[in-house]
C-alpha cells in the first residue's frame, strides 16, 4: 500500500522536483528544459510521469512546448495572474469563505463541461481512477480534482484553481478511505455517463465528507 501512495502523490513530487531543479540550475526565462528521456533518468521515474507534470506546468503557463524544438521556460513576467490573486487572498484575511466558494464554482463548472462533451467523457483517466479505486482500496484526492480541471484544456481556470485549492486549505492531499471510495465512484460514474445533476450531488456529498474532517 505504501508504493500505491508513494505513485499517486508522484506527480506533486515531480513538480517540485522540477522546480527546485530550475532553481539549483540557474535556469532562466528562455531557457530550455532537457527532454523528456533526461527528466525521467534524472528524477528515476517513468516518461509518462514526466509528460503529465509537464502538461499540468504547460497548462499553467510556467512552461511552453515549441514543436520540433523542446521545452523551454516561459517568462513568467508576462503571466502576471498567479502574483495579482496571491496578493489579494493575502491582503482580505476574511476571504477564505470567498476563496473556497469560488474554488467549488471552478470544479462544479468542470464537472458541467465534462457532462456536456463525449469526447472528454470519455477519457481514459476516468476508468484509470476507478481501477485505482478498485485494485488500491484508495486513490489521490488532488488527482480527481486536478484532472477534471486539466480535461476542460481551460489553462486560466487551472492556473486560477491551483490558487484557490493552495489558500481554502482544503485537504485535497491526502488518500481517500472506504466510505469515500463510494462517493468517489458515483462522482466518477455519473460523469462517465454525463449526468451533470447526479455527478454534482455526488461531488457535494464528497465535499461535505472531506470538510467534515476539519470540523473533527
Amino acid at each position: 500500500m505504501q508504493n500505491t501512495k508513494r505513485s499517486s502523490k508522484m506527480f506533486l513530487d515531480i513538480v517540485g522536483e522540477l522546480r527546485l531543479m530550475i532553481k539549483a540550475e540557474g535556469i532562466k526565462a528562455g531557457d530550455k528544459l532537457p527532454s523528456e528521456r533526461v527528466l525521467a533518468e534524472r528524477l528515476q521515474v517513468g516518461r509518462s510521469t514526466v509528460r503529465e507534470a509537464l502538461r499540468s506546468l504547460e497548462l499553467l503557463g510556467l512552461i511552453e512546448t515549441r514543436r520540433g524544438e523542446g521545452t523551454y521556460l516561459a517568462d513568467f513576467k508576462k503571466h502576471q495572474l498567479v502574483e495579482v490573486l496571491s496578493t489579494f487572498v493575502m491582503q482580505q484575511p476574511k476571504s477564505a469563505l470567498d476563496v473556497t466558494d469560488t474554488r467549488i464554482i471552478h470544479e462544479k463548472a468542470a464537472i458541467q463541461t465534462i457532462c456536456k462533451d463525449i469526447h472528454k467523457r470519455n477519457l481514459p483517466v476516468w476508468q484509470g481512477l476507478l481501477m485505482k479505486i478498485t485494485e488500491d482500496g484508495e486513490v489521490f484526492r488532488e488527482d480527481i480534482i486536478r484532472e477534471m480541471i486539466v480535461a476542460t484544456d481551460n489553462r486560466l481556470s487551472l492556473k486560477i484553481w491551483f490558487i484557490l485549492k493552495q489558500y481554502s486549505k482544503v485537504p485535497y492531499e491526502q488518500m481517500t478511505d472506504g466510505k469515500e471510495n463510494e462517493i468517489v465512484r458515483a462522482l466518477l460514474n455519473n460523469l462517465i455517463e454525463g449526468s451533470v445533476m447526479e455527478t454534482i450531488n455526488a461531488y457535494d456529498k464528497w465535499i461535505e465528507h472531506i470538510e467534515g474532517e476539519n470540523e473533527e
